[in-house]
């Protein structure tokens, strides 16, 4: 009898790779993959244990399909991923419904342990975190015209309110040739989209070759011929070199588009957060960007509420925030991790303050975002097509300046054809939604 095997994949895009190498583990082994956990013999949890937001989605997660699991509906109930890692003595018996838990080093056999889930058995495996499999085939499970390409695996940075060292384990970096094959697999695929992600993109390269080597991955990347857009995400500005700025000037696939998360431009939060820098030389990187590629879009996330954060440094914050007008910003308000250096911190800082400072940060960003739309109106800008909103009745898709999931969407009319999803065209902009910019297919002779 041959079962089947379905997964929820939470959190982060570097936990969908996982997600995606696990599920093709698992077919290979001989297990029929189905796309709702709900409809299979045995349901899969890959969980975030990043804050307690993401914490609390995969509990709930999880107890949902306990009750399915109670109905008959599913077999068994297996929870893998970050939170499993990182709560490997509590899981299972919190939640007695898991019929495994597994953690990331566990990933490379998860085909055993849903056979002995299927003999009835309990399951709890924690190998070593670094087992983590950096190579292997993957289940693709974005869109077809896009793909995450993870270079590396783990954190050195120890940042002091982030459990993701703890969780992940050290940096390790994956070889150029083996991404640059992996990638023109992607390519041959259908993919015209490559987001490269790590925890930190820019340290890539510095445990095997000894120096930072994104710049060079990129220009190989970029040799790619198929592949028609590179993004790059999770850039950390200690390490964002001339050499990397130089590559994003010069090559045409490489979108002018960086995420760098700086979380605040206070040098003694910053200090505090155990990252360096101040506002100072933020400005200085952030300008020089601008300068070196004048169209680039960068996007960051803050953190307001940091144990300490007095109003007047949360003030400096929402002034650089004001003046640099970044293109695209999030904002968290301070989640307290236990275990992390900043857990033990004096002046932690009531839920109610935290949650009004970011959104103060994210309003302000409202008016930088509207401005910045204004703007695109009455210009052409490249699209990649998604699909056709049929209440709006009208296309969508995203433009050059906009990564999944974490970016605004572009709307667009087509009175000449149907454009497919994959396709990237061009639209020409004439209003604004909300924050969304609104357009209409240029016809092919006007392109």
């Amino acid at each position: 009898m041959q079962y089947s095997v379905g997964m929820i994949s939470l959190g982060c895009a570097k936990n969908r790779v996982d997600a995606e190498m696990m599920l093709y583990t698992l077919r290979d082994a001989g297990y029929k993959i189905v796309d709702d956990p709900a409809m299979a013999d045995v349901a899969l949890v890959n969980t975030c244990g990043f804050i307690d937001s993401a914490k609390q989605e995969s509990i709930n997660e999880i107890l949902e399909l306990a009750k399915l699991k109670e109905e008959g509906q599913i077999k068994a109930l297996v929870a893998v991923g970050c939170l499993a890692e990182r709560y490997k003595e509590q899981m299972m018996a919190e939640i007695p419904e898991l019929d495994a838990v597994v953690g990331i080093g566990g990933n490379s056999g998860i085909a055993k342990v849903i056979e002995r889930v299927l003999e009835k058995q309990r399951v709890e495996e924690f190998p070593d975190k670094r087992k983590l499999p950096l190579e292997g085939g993957r289940i693709q499970s974005t869109e077809y015209y896009y793909a995450y390409l993870k270079i590396a695996e783990g954190c050195d940075n120890h940042c002091t309110y982030c459990a993701i060292p703890m969780i992940r384990g050290a940096y390790r970096s994956r070889k150029i040739e083996n991404l640059v094959e992996e990638a023109e697999n992607l390519a041959q695929n259908g993919v015209k989209e490559l987001i490269v992600i790590a925890q930190d993109t820019t340290k890539y390269g510095i445990d095997i070759y000894g120096k930072y080597m994104l710049a060079e991955l990129l220009r190989r990347l970029c040799k790619i011929e198929s592949l028609e857009w590179i993004r790059v995400l999770y850039c950390y500005p200690e390490a964002i070199t001339d050499e990397l700025i130089d590559v994003f000037a010069t090559e045409n696939k490489l979108l002018k588009y960086i995420d760098i998360p700086l979380q605040h431009c206070n040098e003694k939060v910053l200090k505090r957060m155990g990252r360096g820098g101040n506002r100072e030389q933020i400005s200085e990187l952030i300008n020089k960007l601008r300068n070196k590629v004048p169209e680039i879009v960068i996007r960051t996330t803050f953190i307001t509420g940091f144990p300490g954060e007095t109003e007047e440094q949360f003030d400096e914050l929402a002034s650089f925030a004001k003046e640099m007008k970044f293109e695209r910003m999030g904002c968290f308000a301070y989640s307290c991790e236990e275990d992390t250096p900043a857990a033990r911190l004096p002046e932690q800082i009531s839920d109610e303050v935290k949650e009004h400072r970011a959104d103060i940060l994210m309003e302000q960003q409202q008016f930088i975002m509207d401005d910045y739309n204004q703007k695109l109106i009455s210009k052409d800008i490249d699209v990649l097509v998604e699909g056709f909103d049929r209440y709006a009745e009208c296309y969508f898709g995203r433009s050059k300046a906009d990564a999944p999931e974490v970016d605004g969407k572009v709307f667009f009319t087509s009175n000449d054809r149907k454009p497919q999803a994959g396709e990237i065209v061009k639209v020409h902009i004439f209003d604004v939604f909300d924050i969304d910019p609104l357009g209409e297919l240029k016809g092919e002779d006007s392109n």
